[in-house]
């Protein structure tokens, strides 16, 4: 007899194992299931339903909550759900009916392995009596789609992203929209067509226009919006980048400075609709384009043959302009309220905090100041958490609250002896003035302690030429922008 037993054993060994850990792991969800059935029929409430599991049960649920398929055997059921029968009963279960679709690919956890599984299946398991059964897991509500995930604290996550208006186009989100605005016409009365870039990000966010060629010949200022503009991702953006390669172009077609009616554009802003060709040209624009901005950055280079170390003109009586400045990295800031009639002093005046970043020199693309502009506006996108993008700085530059300009005293040919950006100190030598005809040389030297901002290149000039910008290093107790003006018979930077 014990012989017999034992080969009993033996030969439905791996049977007998597979259904001691099925039973021992499925423990807690029997016993949840159970309690639940006859909690239901206690009630009147319908139970889960029973029924055989032949494959995976095709339930949606979320990720993180594994879809499992259960196999027990039905005599072991009842005594172990009995004792649960008497504390359940007095709970009422809500009923909950959910249509969820169903998943193709769930997971369905075969105990202790799939390969034993399928091995228990093809053996004579059923022949000991043991019919099969199935636990239905209790089904999850449908999920609400999610359209974009955003940050603990993150205003934008319950704003909704509205389409505007501007030129008389919608603009909706997510683009990056060609628009045309045209104010000027040519001699022939034929409209002088400018394009304006809108980048419209997919998050709310503020408006930022980037401003250039309000000068005709300021080439720098071209190449830098046209890199940031083709460079912004409409997925990453916050907000609205409205970018104006050539604002001039009727100066720009001339490759001047100047209008066709010799007119500086910048210096008619706001504009007025029944002025000069000028004034008309500044209030289109302005209206159209620049009322639309909550900062402005105006772009410039040097002018008449001279270049500028990358800075920024800046009123720092104005707190939001003060802020504004500390978004762009290591760049040298120069307080000016600017002259009136200028871009940025108009915008400001209009509560649009405005700044003007000059760069390099006028005709030519100067790729080191080109790339230190679009490196400057991306860190201030960063700063106003319109545009995620960490640039990294070396020292910061300082702040002058005074400049001058050094002026030859002597025609002729200038000849520099010092670079851009040099810190000198009064009696330097600065560049040297020679007389084609006589030879004689006259030498150019710092009557300030400072550093050069801007700078004239080697050409011909006559006497009283502006010929070396000065930083001027001023003692602390002197630094407070009151006495932030240059003398009388100075005058700030003649490309402003």
């Amino acid at each position: 007899m014990y012989k017999e037993i034992i080969s009993s054993l033996t030969q439905h060994r791996k049977t007998i194992f597979y259904r001691a850990c099925q039973i021992g792991l499925m423990l807690p969800a029997l016993l949840f299931v159970a309690g639940n059935g006859l909690t239901g029929a206690a009630t009147g409430v319908g139970a889960p339903e029973i029924r055989p599991v032949v494959a995976p049960l095709p339930i949606a649920v979320p990720t993180s909550q594994p879809i499992v398929s259960f196999r027990i055997a039905a005599p072991l059921a009842a005594p172990l759900a009995a004792p649960l029968a008497a504390p359940l009963v007095a709970a009422p279960a809500e009923e909950t009916t959910t249509d969820t679709p169903a998943i193709a690919d769930a997971a369905s956890i075969a105990l202790p392995n799939q390969a034993t599984m399928e091995e228990a299946e093809e053996s004579d398991v059923s022949t000991m009596g043991f019919p099969q059964i199935a636990v239905a897991v209790p089904q999850t509500p449908d999920l609400e789609p999610i359209e974009y995930l955003a940050e603990p604290g993150d205003d934008r996550a319950e704003e909704p992203v509205p389409v505007v208006n501007m030129l008389g186009q919608d603009l909706a989100p997510g683009v990056l929209h060609h628009l045309t605005w045209a104010a000027s016409q040519s001699f022939s009365g034929t409209d002088i067509p400018t394009p304006i870039l809108v980048a419209y990000g997919v998050n709310p966010g503020p408006t930022l226009c980037l401003i250039a060629a309000v000068h005709g010949d300021e080439l720098n200022s071209i190449e830098t919006v046209r890199r940031v503009m083709h460079e912004l991702s409409m997925e990453k953006l916050n907000g609205i980048v409205i970018g104006v390669p050539i604002m001039n172009m009727q100066a720009f077609q001339h490759q001047s400075r100047y209008l066709d009616d010799r007119r500086d554009l910048n210096r008619y802003f706001p504009g007025n609709p029944n002025g000069s060709s000028a004034s008309r040209i500044a209030h289109s624009f302005f209206n159209e384009v620049v009322r639309h901005c909550d900062g402005l950055v105006d772009l410039h280079t040097g002018s008449f043959y001279r270049t500028n170390l990358p800075q920024l003109r800046a009123d720092l009586n104005n707190p939001q302009i003060v802020e504004l400045t500390k978004g762009f990295g290591s760049t040298v800031i120069l307080h000016s309220e600017g002259a009136q009639g200028t871009l940025r002093r108009a915008a400001s005046d209009a509560g649009i905090p405005s700044v003007t970043l000059e760069a390099g020199e006028p005709l030519r693309v100067n790729v080191d100041a080109v790339e230190h502009s679009e490196k400057a506006i991306f860190t201030l996108l960063d700063t106003l958490a319109m545009y995620a993008r960490h640039s990294l700085w070396g020292n910061p530059e300082p702040v002058y609250y005074q400049s001058r300009w050094v002026r030859a005293n002597q025609g002729g040919i200038l000849v520099s002896q010092v670079k851009l950006g040099r810190k000198i100190s009064e009696g330097d030598l600065l560049g040297t003035v020679t007389d084609p005809i006589t030879n004689k040389q006259t030498e150019i030297t710092s009557p300030y302690d400072g550093r050069v901002i801007g700078m004239a290149v080697n050409q011909f000039v006559m006497p009283g030429f502006a010929t070396f910008h000065v930083g001027l290093i001023a003692p602390v107790a002197q630094a407070g922008v009151e006495n932030n003006e240059p003398a009388e018979n100075e005058e700030m930077d003649p490309q402003d």
